[in-house]
């Protein structure tokens, strides 16, 4: 029988029309769907590039500035720092869940009700939990990826200042979840951009010093990003409070913690925490198989600006459509129709594909240019990454797909797939390949760049047969609504 109390799920109140008109975009739901899976897709994918500029900027200034060290300093640091924040930020992705079922719904105090318990979680973790632990941590975690000691000495002011103020970037995270799945992904475009912009100009002056500001050098880097994000994480909080956004912080339940939402929050969170922590320790181990090489830095470099910068290209445009494959799936399941969700998940796919097709195009062709942008012109590394570039050539097509399908399950509830598919992929078959190698014969940089695409390609075709099977069709959220 049907469950007729309060806390009847997202999909049994779904078909009730809302009790006036929707602040949500019903487009959504309603209308044609490669437009609305490219209304929310494009300006995430223009987020994600400009905003990823800051962390090509940082190379950029640091590599020719301070040497190509700086880059391996800063390609090593944002690895371990990812995996932290993205377990932590988990309930981000618990929180998207909630609130693309409950926009679908049309129930806006529901929606208002989940962005504030996230919001508060959040800052509590990230000041009482990432700061303290982060900063006494960095050394251990840098010795724990190899990185040698002129890496090190660059790369741990650079880790500790990211780990204590990492609150302005949670906010922006939390922020543009939040929006996206509500349907509004131009305000977090716009965010992004100032932030940018305000990081170019920091990292201008903090990085190689002007008048009486000193250089920083690498440490700089990280001072320009925290100033950029805490001052559009503060906006943020405003505007939040204010109630002018599509989501809020006010709410009509009080503002203790609730707690039924905050267990919501991290049952569908903690899997794709899981999951980011497991892909990337895999980074980070990856990462020690690439310090072990005889041609180490110069390994770590290459690996740092192509695949941590370059192929960012890629992964900034199918994340960008993996956030819109989440929400068009998340909102169309919360509003009744899930073939509408199969069919705008197979959208985003396409998209992704052709997207990655067109950057594969010059990272195999145009290496080398690709490679000078940063200054590296050190022969060693500029070989070692030609011939991972055109590695990620074809990889990136296979990341591209297996994104948007982990957007479509991550959406409609599906989380713990996702983990599963990651650790089988991410995790044991590159590192098995590369410990393989290391135990029979001689481990090179392009045997890790091929354990890399066979683990890209599993993940692709596991994604895709795990969203197939639909069994996320019957995933439920019972959040009660607030009487009165």
């Amino acid at each position: 029988m049907p469950d007729q109390s309060p806390a009847a799920t997202a999909d049994e109140i779904a078909p009730e029309p809302p009790p006036k008109a929707s602040r949500y975009d019903r487009s959504i739901v309603e209308g044609p769907l490669h437009r609305a899976v490219w209304k929310l897709a494009w300006p995430t994918m223009l987020t994600n590039i400009i905003g990823g500029l800051q962390g090509i900027v940082d190379h950029i200034f640091v590599g020719n500035i301070v040497g190509f060290k700086a880059n391996a300093a800063i390609g090593v640091s944002w690895q371990i720092f990812l995996v932290v924040i993205v377990f932590i930020s988990s309930l981000f992705t618990g929180m998207s869940v909630l609130v693309a079922r409950f926009a679908g719904a049309g129930d806006e105090d529901r929606v208002n009700r989940t962005v504030y318990q996230a919001f508060v979680t959040a800052v509590v973790l990230s000041v009482g939990i990432m700061a303290p632990l982060g900063y006494f941590a960095s050394p251990w975690l840098l010795d724990l990826v190899n990185a040698e000691a002129g890496v090190q000495a660059e790369a741990l002011p650079y880790l500790r200042i990211t780990f204590i103020f990492s609150l302005g970037l949670m906010i922006y995270f939390m922020l543009g979840g939040a929006l996206r799945s509500a349907g509004d992904a131009r305000t977090p475009m716009a965010l992004g951009i100032v932030m940018t912009v305000l990081n170019l100009i920091f990292n201008m002056v903090l990085i190689r010093g002007l008048g009486p500001i000193p250089s920083f050098g690498t440490a700089g880097a990280a001072m320009g990003t925290c100033l950029a994000a805490g001052i559009v994480g503060a906006y943020a909080i405003w505007k939040l409070w204010s109630g002018t956004w599509v989501v809020s912080l006010q709410n009509t339940a009080g503002y203790a913690p609730d707690w039924k939402i905050i267990r919501s929050l991290f049952k569908f969170g903690l899997p794709a925490g899981f999951q980011g922590i497991a892909m990337n320790i895999g980074g980070v181990l990856l990462l020690a198989f690439i310090g072990s090489l005889a041609e180490s830095a110069a390994a770590q470099a290459a690996f740092a600006v192509s695949y941590g910068q370059l192929f960012s290209l890629v992964t900034w445009t199918s994340v960008g459509l993996m956030g819109a494959a989440a929400s068009v799936a998340g909102q169309n399941l919360g509003a009744g129709h899930p073939d509408r969700s199969t069919n705008g998940v197979h959208t985003a796919a396409k998209f992704g594909f052709a997207g990655s097709l067109f950057a594969g195009f010059f990272f195999f062709f145009f290496p080398q240019p690709l490679l000078a942008i940063f200054g590296m012109t050190e022969p060693a590394a500029v070989e070692i990454g030609v011939q991972l570039l055109r590695v990620l050539s074809i990889s990136g097509l296979f990341v591209a797909v297996a994104l948007t399908y982990t957007g479509g399950l991550q959406g409609t509830g599906d989380t713990k797939s996702p983990l599963y598919i990651s650790i089988i992929s991410q995790v044991i078959i590159p590192l098995s390949i590369c410990f393989v190698i290391q135990q029979t014969g001689t481990l090179r940089p392009i045997h890790i760049w091929l354990a890399i695409l066979a683990g890209h390609i599993s993940r692709a075709v596991l994604s895709l047969i795990r969203f197939h099977q639909g069994k996320w069709r019957g995933i439920s959220v019972d959040i009660e609504r607030t009487v009165g």
